[in-house]
């Protein structure tokens, strides 16, 4: 029996991305100081990409200048004019007066392990000493359970149960703690007077974190004065002693745009004068240009060192052009705050911008994502500009963050033995104008990172 074979047609589309636009869209998303890391690691990469050497006055034109008549490249298709676009100049950061914080010297394993060289510890107890601090996270607690460690070692778990003591008196107190409960209780020990704090802390204290102090004065017998003695002590217990040893800021946010306004009009400046400004080598170009008499491999392994230059360059020029269109679109939608009115912000979504530089949503959010703009009034990320809006009593369209601010208001102000249930904040907000559901109201203040009312609650 013969079997038939049949051949089926199947017509179908696919989108597939070009080398280019992945890299496009690569360099779009960067932040201004990874766009700097990029081009760094392209530099030592690719061959035939250069840094252009920045020139004054005094310096003498190039000896063989007539070498650039067999460049065999068209920049201006390359880097297509855009009358947005003005060449970058290098920030004057004199303009602001910028509070300059000294990290400190040293570091927390630094300090514990100083500490450790003091002890009096056998061999096998300061590798125990030394393999504990440097589990210890930067808020100081032990990050891997105390077993792994001992058997990763191959020592007895009382062994460095022992050792493990041991650095939990050293200096700042609390450190080295597996968790949080055991953090308080190390600094507590060696507080005079703290007798009550540690009872609470030993024995209530998933009541005492979650405030059901009604249901620890009933079984104690306590007045509300005691308990609140034992609050005001534990308040000001550090719950991060490593954090006092770490670098005082260790987050630095560099803006990527500079938004000031000259006039009437709002100048955009692109803050990537640190970002090197590249060509490419024209030696390379020359060697595969016409008569060169080169190895036909080499030839094409040069071609395409040439061509990844370009897209590159191109690439970085591109994200420069749509950072200033998208940055002008949002400043036109959002002017009133531009002007310095900060509750004017308009509820804006990305799909607003995208119809308005006439691109896709998906450029817009790579655009806006992680990035940040310096204003007169400080340091905004883009994704602040953006919210959704709802309609007030009067049918007027608010922005969520505008009813945010409210209701963190009614919040901070209300009374804090008797406070708001999201039911009643709802009807609060319905008293401003605002007719918020409470499921709504409760997703608000998860966002604020206010807790719910019974974590509230004061004594």
């Amino acid at each position: 029996m013969q079997l038939s074979q049949t051949q089926i047609q199947k017509l179908s589309q696919e989108l597939r991305l070009t080398p280019q636009q992945i890299l496009q869209s690569t360099i779009l998303q960067l932040t201004t100081l990874a766009l700097e890391a990029k081009v760094i690691q392209e530099l030592e990469q690719n061959p035939v990409l250069e840094e252009v050497e920045p020139q004054t006055s005094d310096d003498e034109p190039a000896e063989n200048s007539d070498n650039n008549e067999e460049e065999d490249l068209d920049w201006d298709e390359i880097l297509p004019s855009n009358d947005d676009y003005k060449p970058k100049e290098e920030y004057d950061r004199s303009r602001n007066n910028y509070k300059t914080i000294q990290p400190s010297p040293r570091g927390l394993v630094d300090y514990l392990m100083d500490q450790v060289n003091l002890l009096t510890l056998d061999e096998t107890e300061r590798t125990i000493a030394h393999e504990l601090v440097w589990n210890i996270d930067e808020r100081g607690y032990i990050t891997i359970p105390t077993d792994n460690i001992a058997y990763s070692l191959d020592v007895p778990i009382e062994l460095l149960e022992n050792v493990l003591h041991r650095i939990q008196q050293l200096d700042p107190p609390g450190i080295a703690a597996r968790d949080l409960r055991e953090c308080l209780l190390l600094q507590l020990e060696s507080l005079p007077g703290s007798e009550d704090a540690i009872l609470i802390i030993q024995k209530y204290f998933d009541d005492f974190a979650n405030k059901r102090f009604q249901k620890i004065i009933r079984e104690l017998g306590w007045d509300r004065d005691r308990i609140q003695a034992v609050q005001d002590t534990i308040l000001k217990l550090n719950p991060s002693p490593g954090s006092s040893l770490t670098s005082a800021n260790p987050n630095y946010i560099t803006p990527d745009l500079i938004v000031e306004k000259v006039g009437d009009e709002f100048i955009i400046e692109i803050n990537d004068s640190r970002v090197p400004d590249l060509r490419i080598n024209s030696g390379y170009l020359q060697m595969i240009g016409r008569g060169s008499r080169i190895e036909q491999e080499t030839k094409v392994y040069l071609k395409k060192k040439v061509d990844m230059a370009k897209w590159f360059i191109q690439s970085i020029h591109q994200r420069r052009m749509t950072m200033i269109r998208v940055m002008k679109a949002i400043i036109e939608r959002q002017h009133d705050f531009f002007e310095g009115d900060e509750k004017a912000l308009k509820p804006m979504i990305l799909k607003d911008i995208a119809e308005d530089v006439k691109m896709d949503i998906s450029t817009i959010s790579r655009v806006t994502n992680g990035k940040y703009v310096q204003l007169s009034s400080g340091i905004h990320e883009l994704k602040y500009f953006f919210n959704e809006g709802m309609l007030d009593e009067n049918g007027d369209e608010v922005s969520t963050r505008i009813i945010k601010d409210k209701l963190k208001q009614i919040i901070d102000s209300e009374d804090k033995h008797k406070p708001f249930s999201d039911d009643q904040l709802s009807k609060l907000l319905k008293n401003e104008g605002y007719t918020v559901a409470r499921r709504t109201v409760a997703k608000y203040r998860e966002q604020l990172k206010v807790p719910v009312a019974r974590l509230r609650r004061e004594i």
